[in-house]
């Protein structure tokens, strides 16, 4: 009796036809980073300060720019010990009547007339230093009182990510991990142009849930498809590479955010690729380890030929299935921190203060090396170590970049660097590390059931980031920092999962050491090879 995983090795492990599936499930995750991330240029607030007719007027008389008319008319107000143009209030006087004149402004609007003038709210909108660039910020006024609505736009996305990914896990293993990626990118395309059309707020708000809905749960079908389509020895790398492209999508948002200057054309690029995504009912197939769990070995059979065929190989070994039992181990806690301190970061970008499109793309750049490093560390240390190291030199890094002053520029940079490395790295391995824990007939939902942590940690990331950021910029660092730390401590109690198969039922995960990959070559050959190839075939069990 075999394993799944034994017939791969008749079929190819990861021969032509994998890597073809591969290379196109591998296009999945670049619009997934523009819809994740996106947020730091569709939200991005750039510098404000209350609109006034008159001293529009006075502007246009006198020939100043932006930024000369706000140091002249806009008040200055005390922000944690230092003064700045206030974003919220403005003088209430009648500009034509201050004798405010073009050569000479500031002697004629004293510092003693302004300690006097009266203070009043924003009236009439915002002026915003955005070099005619447009985001939904800007566009419907998110500033000020209503500002949380910025945080809404992320924290929408995530309750989306939560419910759709228990549904479309559910989906996923009712009714085939094919099916529901295709559903998935239908709904993406429809939901990401009526959030591209919003007319309002609201409405933007709406679809952005529904988008969320269905983008994640059919990103991680492709993910548990393409992990059960090869080898144990092969898992690794395409769970990494897999995600590696969700790194290589940041670079290529970064490059679309600088080229198209208008939020809602950003959100149509990111979204045309799901359309297109669902030509892949024609170059992709089911999984045959979800078929065989739905007792359908006959068609998984079809497949599984189908691939040796594409390999050039030939398969000998019948296929059957057997009882299904579910898995019992879960690794909640830490999709949670993950993806707290993981988006938190991320979105940090947008409000410290720097150029956002270079310190978007040196944060991209930084992914890169995580999952090299992955790759790397995880056969020859393990899941765990390297798991829980990531965590805690990224909430180390968290402290002590929160501790260096701004006037270290470069060195606060490369300490935020190591953080987002360290986050990026245990980021990547919560997927990773659960798809190792299901058994095939829950594995789907198994694996969206852990990510719900993660979307509700999605949920309390704007928040964290951006409330907290009113009261000191570096909060935020201080509370990410705290809870990876207590997150890479937590991982010391998964189960090692390194070397074991794909879990079929709950005794592969009892047990595992009974197939680990680092059996004897010999034995793998022997068990491989049929007695009899024409009439006492070997029987394939999953």
């Amino acid at each position: 009796m075999t394993t799944f995983d034994e017939i791969l090795e008749e079929a190819g492990n990861f021969g032509r036809c994998q890597k073809r599936i591969f290379a196109l499930l591998c296009m999945v995750s670049l619009p997934f980073s523009g819809v994740y991330v996106g947020i730091v240029f569709q939200g991005f607030t750039p510098e404000h300060w209350c609109r006034d007719s008159g001293v529009s007027q006075i502007r246009q008389s006198c020939g100043w720019n932006l930024m000369d008319t706000r140091k002249i008319t806009v008040p200055l107000v005390n922000t944690s010990g230092v003064l700045v143009h206030s974003q919220c209030e403005q003088y209430d006087l009648d500009w034509n009547n201050t004798g405010l004149t073009c050569d000479n402004p500031e002697s004629d609007l004293t510092d003693a007339h302004r300690s006097k003038a009266p203070m009043t709210s924003c009236k009439e909108g915002w002026e915003y230093d955005y070099e005619g660039r447009q985001s939904f910020v800007t566009e419907f006024n998110l500033v000020c009182n209503d500002a949380w609505v910025v945080d809404m736009y992320q924290a929408t996305l995530n309750v989306g990510f939560l419910v759709g990914s228990i549904t479309f896990g559910y989906l996923a293993d009712r009714f085939g991990r094919k099916t529901s990626f295709l559903m998935s990118n239908l709904l993406n395309g429809v939901a990401g142009i009526l959030v591209a059309v919003a007319p309002n707020y609201i409405s933007m708000l709406v679809f952005r849930t529904i988008f969320g809905f269905a983008v994640k749960g059919g990103w991680m079908s492709v993910y548990v498809l393409i992990t059960e389509l090869v080898g144990v020895e092969y898992r690794r790398m395409v769970g990494v590479l897999l995600q590696m492209f969700f790194s290589v999508g940041i670079l290529i948002l970064t490059l679309i955010a600088y080229l198209i200057t208008d939020w809602r054309w950003l959100q149509v690029a990111f979204t045309v690729p799901y359309f297109i995504f669902l030509s892949y009912f024609w170059l992709i197939p089911e999984s045959p380890r979800w078929l065989l769990s739905q007792n359908n070995s006959t068609k998984a059979k079809e497949i599984t030929e189908a691939i040796a065929k594409e390999n050039k190989k030939t398969l000998y070994k019948n296929i059957e299935v057997r009882n299904r039992v579910c898995s019992r181990t879960t690794n909640n806690f830490n999709p949670f921190t993950s993806a707290i301190v993981y988006q938190g970061l991320i979105m940090r970008v947008g409000i410290a203060g720097g150029n956002v499109y270079i310190d978007f793309l040196i944060s991209g750049l930084v992914e890169f090396p995580a999952a090299f490093l992955i790759l790397f560390t995880i056969d020859r240390i393990g899941r765990r170590l390297p798991f829980a190291t990531a965590n805690i030199v990224a909430g180390v890094s968290c402290f002590i970049t929160a501790m260096i002053p701004d006037s270290h520029f470069w060195v606060k940079t490369v300490v935020a660097c190591i953080g987002r490395l360290g986050i990026t790295m245990a980021f990547e391995m919560v997927v990773f590390v659960n798809t190792e824990l299901y058994p095939t007939f829950v594995r789907n939902l198994g694996v969206s059931v852990c990510s719900t942590l993660c979307d509700i940690g999605g949920i309390v990331a704007p928040f964290l980031l951006y409330r907290l950021a009113t009261i000191w910029l570096e909060l935020p660092l201080i509370i990410f920092g705290a809870i990876a730390c207590i997150a890479g401590g937590l991982v010391l109690l998964l189960p090692e999962t390194r070397g074991v198969r794909l879990p079929e039922t709950i005794d592969d995960i009892e047990f595992p050491n009974r197939h680990k990959e680092n059996h004897p070559k010999s034995q793998q050959l022997t068990n491989l090879l049929p007695t009899d190839m024409t009439t006492n075939k070997e029987t394939t069990i999953v």
